[in-house]
């Protein structure tokens, strides 16, 4: 079958069917209807080799060999980090994970396809700055980045900062064209990085009630959808953002995705939050979306 309904009302498109959805959220995103939402599978898009963690568990393995955790949470990442956090101090973390995503990471052919695009909004999950380094190149004059920043530090109930392409820090609120929304923070420009159990324990606690959600984000995706590559939601923590970032948005919903390697919670995940799966590779739909494919 080429749509298969499966258990918690998940959708799963294949072959045509696959292509057909494809080309209708390709002309979403370029009529600004839908907001991609890109997380660090494209990393493996755009090099056989990242020169950064492209998944939570190769950040982990980084972070224990500079201090190895105990084997119960060895390949968490939240929790190695917590670890780090908790023997060796905030600053020797953050210094870490600066040096972690130090290599800048080559944008993908779709990074510089959604780069041109006239979106009102982007969301990048991960860290490493390929979005934005996307969006520089582009010459774009008319984007800023609202980054998510630990508490650890702060006093004022301050959860963002805003910054220009050029790294500088603008008042948060600042009007611009295309948002680039980055919730867990980014190595560039000023190495922000929510990554820590502690980092999320005040998030979690408000997310609810969308007090870390920057404003400007629940005005724009209230009358768009959201379009998920090169993520996983085999976490809990990641299922939580993704639930309270696309809240309340009108849809439609669609993640490239491999069906055949969801977990439980996966799919669960997307069958309540109604998001379709096109089930295809990523390095098709990437070529795909971006005009290289027919």
């Amino acid at each position: 079958m080429n749509t298969i309904p499966t258990s918690g009302h998940l959708v799963v498109v294949r072959d045509s069917f696959a292509r057909k959805l494809l080309e209708l959220a390709r002309r979403a995103l370029v009529c600004d209807q839908v907001i991609p939402y890109l997380g660090p599978g494209l990393l493996r898009l755009g090099s056989a080799e990242p020169p950064v963690p492209s998944t939570p568990e190769a950040v982990a393995a980084a972070l224990n060999t500079r201090a190895p955790a105990p084997s119960k949470i060895r390949t968490n990442m939240w929790s190695v980090a917590q670890f780090i956090e908790q023997r060796r101090h905030r600053r020797t973390l953050q210094a870490w994970m600066t040096e972690i995503f130090a290599a800048p990471a080559t944008p993908t052919t779709l990074h510089a396809w959604l780069a041109k695009l006239p979106l009102s909004l982007i969301v990048d999950s991960w860290y490493e700055g390929a979005m934005r380094a996307a969006l520089a190149e582009a010459g774009r004059t008319d984007v800023v980045e609202i980054q998510g920043i630990t508490r650890a530090n702060e006093f004022a109930n301050v959860w963002t900062r805003t910054y220009d392409l050029a790294g500088r820090e603008l008042d948060a609120g600042a009007a611009t064209k295309t948002v680039l929304y980055t919730p867990h923070g980014s190595v560039r420009p000023a190495a922000n990085f929510l990554i820590a159990d502690s980092d999320y324990v005040e998030a979690l606690t408000e997310i609810d009630i969308q007090t870390p959600i920057p404003d400007v984000v629940k005005e724009r995706r209230t009358d768009r959808g959201f379009f998920f590559v090169g993520c996983r939601f085999n976490d809990q923590m990641l299922r939580t953002y993704a639930r309270q970032i696309m809240k309340r948005s009108e849809g439609p919903r669609y993640a490239i995705m491999d069906a055949q390697t969801l977990t439980r919670n996966e799919a669960r995940f997307l069958g309540a939050s109604g998001i379709t799966v096109i089930d295809m590779p990523e390095s098709e739909a990437m070529a795909q979306l971006a005009g290289s494919a027919s």
